[in-house]
């Protein structure tokens, strides 16, 4: 009888691998709460407005700041990761975040807040990325379908229940805890990240090139990108100054950025990425999910708020079936990557997104959760059967030289999606609505027998006020009308969003289905 043995080399090869794979879940968590701080927020504006006696005008920066400056962090981790080491850029990444997030609970006033929101954007985005160059230099090929499924798991999953975090920590304890909650996991990233975390070695060397008017440029160019897109829908755009101020440094600052990028002989941030076929393609297909990612994001909770009067906590509820689907698609589209060309997958991802944002075309002012079900499954399947697919062609194919720098790059045509994305759907929600209104007041004239009926029938509802009750329908009949016209510029955001994916499918043959064993996995 012969007894099985585990060579020694087979045992110590076995701890590494659940070592690394250990630290990598710690970053991959690290990850989950910097992408969550992009919208545990926006549900709960009003209790952090009211708890600091903001303004209106003043509250949004809390959203706009941490937007800025993690969109320029995002690109610039690539060259710190190199210089730094993904350990100790991680380590001080998270232990950053923490003390600023800690920091945010305790603010009291809108000033502090904006400062230390700031900061919690930009040293969070440092994380994002390296998780990303990470999942693709650190394993081998073979454990791509259970490494991409976890960043895309997160990538999509983090936005989208951002809300629904929000509202139950805001509901339940108050707005401090959106902040608080980061500290004790925050914490758990720290230690790991610095006693697990071995990837790579640093090379101090880099900084003593560092490039600091790529860097001025490089802010000057994404911050003010970010401010106008963020603001403009708001604001009319180019009518207001300082609108149009930031366009003008963006503007400047975009050509100056470029030029140096190509040519500094060390850049900030280097583009050599973009000339491969797939990664280029790929982010271009990163960017559109971006908007389909926040814009939906964004849209449902506006819909159910607006129309529907849903309490945060009820919009968070209705959400939260995207995030299921995603959840249990990111297994499926893990197995599906090693047995389907991943340009099929792709496509049926886009068809269904598109199918999705379809059927929302069809939308009344009663539809609610059990009418935006079908839609949200769809739109959560898409995202997890597009990302992780996308992700892997985009990133997993690229020389590992390559790959710290093109991760910052990559995820900042997600971001910038969504940024667009946003002032998009703004702008033509906005837009659309006044064309609605515009029309539905020439149909509901005094000469109207429809009109005559309904204002005769809302009289009568109001008959208690007495002499008011005419007054009160009339009221009642204007909110009906805004209420309709906005329903149906819903309608025409969706019909467009449906348009952008179909014509995604159009464009997946593009990309090239990648060589067996082609990549730059770890060894």
């Amino acid at each position: 009888m012969s007894i099985a043995t585990t060579h020694p080399a087979q045992g110590a090869r076995s701890g590494l691998e659940a070592r690394r794979m250990f630290a990598f879940l710690a970053m991959v968590f690290g990850m989950f709460m910097a992408i969550l701080d992009i919208q545990i927020v926006s549900a709960s504006l009003a209790e952090i407005q009211a708890g600091l006696a903001a303004s209106s005008d003043e509250i949004s920066w809390v959203q706009t700041s941490y937007l800025i400056a993690e969109v320029v962090m995002i690109p610039l981790s690539g060259f710190l990761s190199r210089a730094l080491s993904t350990r100790w850029l991680f380590a001080a990444s998270a232990a950053g975040f923490t003390v600023m997030s800690f920091l945010c609970a305790t603010a009291t006033s809108i000033e502090q807040m904006i400062v230390y929101r700031a900061l919690q954007g930009f040293l969070g985005g440092g994380m994002i990325p390296t998780v990303f160059a990470a999942a693709y230099s650190v394993f081998p090929r073979e454990k791509q379908p259970i490494v991409a499924p976890m960043i895309g798991l997160v990538a999509t999953l983090a936005p989208t229940i951002g809300p629904t975090v929000g509202g139950y920590l805001t509901d339940l304890f108050s707005w401090h805890w959106l902040f608080l909650v980061n500290v004790v996991p925050g914490i758990f990233v720290i230690v790991a990240t610095v006693t697990l975390v071995d990837f790579d070695e640093p090379d101090f060397a880099l900084l003593e090139r560092f490039d600091w008017w790529g860097l001025l440029f490089m802010a000057g160019f994404l911050g003010s990108l970010e401010y106008v897109l963020e603001e403009g829908p708001t604001k009319d755009w180019f009518e207001d100054g300082a609108i149009l101020a930031f366009a003008i440094v963006c503007a400047a600052s975009s050509v100056a950025f470029f030029a140096r990028v190509l040519l500094a002989s060390h850049p900030v941030v280097d583009v050599r990425a973009f000339v491969n076929r797939n990664f280029a393609i790929g982010s271009a297909f990163s960017f559109v999910l971006g908007i389909g990612l926040y814009g939906l994001t964004y849209l449902y909770p506006i819909f159910l708020g607006r129309v529907r009067g849903y309490s945060a906590l009820q919009i968070g509820e209705t959400m939260f079936v995207t995030g299921i689907a995603m959840f249990l698609t990111a297994p499926i589209a893990g197995r599906l990557m090693t047995r389907l060309d991943p340009r099929i997958m792709m496509g049926a991802a886009f068809a269904g997104f598109a199918l999705g944002t379809w059927w929302i075309t069809f939308i009344t002012k009663d539809w609610d959760f059990w009418e935006l079900v079908i839609p949200q499954i769809l739109r959560g399947t898409a995202l997890m059967m597009a990302m992780i697919p996308i992700n892997n062609i985009s990133l997993g194919t690229l020389p590992s030289d390559q790959l710290k720098n093109a991760s910052g790059l990559f995820n900042l045509t997600r971001n910038l999606g969504g940024a667009v994305g946003l002032a998009l759907i703004n702008t033509v929600l906005n837009n659309r609505w006044d064309l609605h209104l515009a029309r539905l007041h020439e149909s509901v004239q005094w000469g109207s027998a429809t009109a005559i009926e309904r204002i005769e029938g809302l009289t009568a509802t109001f008959a208690g006020l007495g002499s008011d009750a005419a007054d009160a329908a009339l009221k009642q009949l204007a909110l009906m009308v805004r209420q309709e016209a906005l329903v149906m510029a819903f309608a025409d955001v969706f019909a467009l969003l449906t348009v952008l994916f179909a014509l995604l499918i159009l464009a997946t043959p593009l990309m090239r289905r990648p060589k067996p064993g082609s990549g730059s996995g770890g060894h």
